[in-house]
């Protein structure tokens, strides 16, 4: 049996009692990172035999663990922060189990993405996550360009070394489509910094950032398409 145990994304407090019940339920835990995991049990009370599973050897690790639950071992999934599979390991894990019929229960939990969507004061009935923004500054204009036309709310995670270079982008490409830069979600110096592109860049330049940054792009309001409830008025 595979349990998917989302783990907080900064706030130790954030772990749920269903995530504790399965990480003391399961015979090992599968980890993207062994050491930070090994810190979040030990800080839990929780002892319990890891084994690795990260994006370098996933593909390679799936056919080991799929046998191992096939013969009745109960392993639970976590990553460093977060649902795991989402922009982390755990996809051809899930997707294994499910072909060789083998049980998979997924506990919901913490999430950078909807975290930020939700205190973004964006509109939250569609929208799209794009995971990480690419590096190379092409295929990134490329994608903030998709971001432009959409008429849902987009979201991407970013890092603060680039998050400047990419407000500059969003600046030429929808200079009047607010955004919302969520920084250190959940963690002590939690920031929501929301506004125009040029104005979230002006900020970030007099004060750089850091930490883990989840980058939310408003809605083209003009392009939405109106609700049912709108139609039928």
């Amino acid at each position: 049996m595979l349990t998917i145990v989302p783990t907080p994304i900064g706030n130790r407090q954030d772990i749920t009692l269903r995530a504790l019940e399965a990480l003391q339920a399961a015979d090992v835990v599968a980890a993207e990172d062994t050491r930070h995991s090994g810190m979040l049990l030990q800080h839990l009370g929780i002892k319990k035999p890891f084994v690795s599973l990260h994006e370098h050897n996933e593909a390679a690790r799936v056919e080991e663990l799929a046998a191992r639950m096939a013969s009745g071992t109960k392993i639970a999934l976590i990553t460093d922060a977060g649902m795991p599979g989402i922009s982390d390991p755990g996809h051809r894990l899930i997707k294994s189990c499910i072909e060789r019929g083998l049980p998979v229960t997924v506990l919901p939990g913490p999430s950078a993405v909807i975290t930020a969507l939700v205190g973004s004061g964006f509109p939250t009935d569609r929208f799209f996550f794009g995971g990480f923004l690419p590096v190379k500054s092409g295929r990134r204009a490329n994608e903030i360009a998709l971001a432009a036309a959409r008429s849902e709310t987009s979201i991407y995670f970013e890092s603060p070394h680039r998050i400047e270079r990419t407000l500059e982008a969003l600046h030429a490409a929808c200079p009047d489509r607010p955004v919302c830069v969520a920084r250190e979600l959940t963690k002590t110096f939690e920031e929501y910094r929301r506004g125009l592109p040029a104005e979230v860049l002006a900020h970030f330049q007099k004060h750089p950032p850091k930490g883990e940054i989840t980058l939310v792009i408003s809605a083209d309001g003009k392009k939405r398409k109106p609700d049912v409830e709108d139609r039928e008025a």
